[in-house]
């Protein structure tokens, strides 16, 4: 065991973030094909939000230590590990554990950041920027010229999914609160106030003939609407249902009700298509090959934010032991960028 001691927040059940707990233990040695990574940055994500009202569609019985992604040096690597990769700074998606000083993973589950990027950069997007970048590329296919509609484009994925939309050379209108118009703007992002009442009226105005791709985590009415936007044989990329975020009953209910929406509208005979995109996709089939994937992207992520396509953006860095504090920021709605906890 390492003479270190071992930090971690605990989520203990559906709590207000005063309720996060903090726990204490020895570090743990890795087993055979795992290391062991010193916390750098691991960050606040839309997922712990649902998850702290036991909202996540899928998440892990309380109690539970949640923390989406990290990025940090790997300290000690266990039997059968490169023993090389001791030292190097990685990345990794966990779903959950991220929120902690020391994490052990999978080495296969590790991508490697590359130099230039700092922690709290390279953890702005691995589960935003990874999104962003499949649903982009391999879900809706965005082509040069075309124009696609971002939901929630002042968000941590929204952000990064218009400035690599931007960079593939589409037109985006991203809808958003009238505090980032000027941000979006700047990005050469067309702004469009979600609390008006009427975006649709807005969309189809500013695109007549409707709008290639569709990326909309907002769930409920809004995946309807945004299905009427789409132009012929554009794309719907449903990723969330942030709607009922505060809702009560059944967490899987307003997923289902999408995926049955979204199998429905593909029978239609009108060339346009509907996803539902979730990160985990065929993680479970074939693990290789979801990993193979994963480290593709990741590394395409960050060389795009070492081009300069991706602008990393950092609302607050507090100290992992602060987590409430950083919650309360996050579910603020005031701060633009991500909210990172470092050790």
């Amino acid at each position: 065991m390492s003479s270190e001691r071992l930090v971690q927040i605990v989520l203990p059940g559906v709590v207000a973030p005063e309720g996060l707990q903090i726990r204490h233990a020895a570090v743990p040695d890795p087993g055979p094909g795992h290391v062991l990574i010193a916390m750098e940055a691991t960050g606040v994500s839309f997922a712990e939000q649902q998850m702290r009202r036991g909202r996540y569609y899928d998440q892990p019985p309380f109690p539970f230590v949640p923390g989406y992604d990290l990025v940090g040096r790997v300290l000690s690597t266990g039997p059968g590990v490169d023993p090389d990769l001791a030292g190097r700074r990685v990345a990794a998606l966990v779903k959950v554990g991220g929120w902690a000083s020391h994490v052990l993973v999978d080495a296969k589950d590790t991508v490697e950041v590359p130099d230039g990027l700092t922690a709290a950069q390279a953890e702005t997007v691995v589960v935003n920027g990874v999104t962003a970048w499949q649903m982009l590329h391999r879900t809706a296919r965005v082509r040069a010229g075309q124009t696609v509609l971002v939901h929630g484009a002042g968000g941590g994925v929204g952000t990064v999914l218009a400035q690599l939309a931007r960079a593939r050379g589409a037109k985006v209108i991203g809808t958003a609160s009238a505090r980032h118009h000027d941000g979006l703007r700047e990005l050469g992002v067309t702004p469009v106030d979600y609390r008006a009442a009427d975006v649709t009226a807005r969309v189809r105005k500013l695109a007549p003939g409707g709008v290639d791709a569709v990326f909309d985590h907002v769930g409920g009415r809004s995946v309807i609407d945004s299905w009427h936007l789409l132009a012929p044989g554009g794309t719907l990329v449903a990723y969330g249902s942030a709607s009922t975020r505060d809702a009560t009953g059944s967490k899987q209910w307003p997923v289902l009700k999408i995926l049955a929406r979204t199998w429905l509208w593909n029978t239609l005979p009108n060339g346009r298509r509907a996803h539902f995109y979730n990160i985990w996709a065929g993680r479970t089939l074939n693990k290789d090959r979801f990993r193979a994937r994963l480290r593709t992207d990741l590394t395409e992520v960050f060389a795009a934010v070492r081009r300069g396509d991706i602008t990393p953006r950092i609302a607050a860095q507090l100290p992992l032991t602060r987590a409430c504090e950083a919650l309360l920021l996050a579910e603020s709605g005031t701060v633009t960028g991500k909210v990172v906890l470092t050790p």
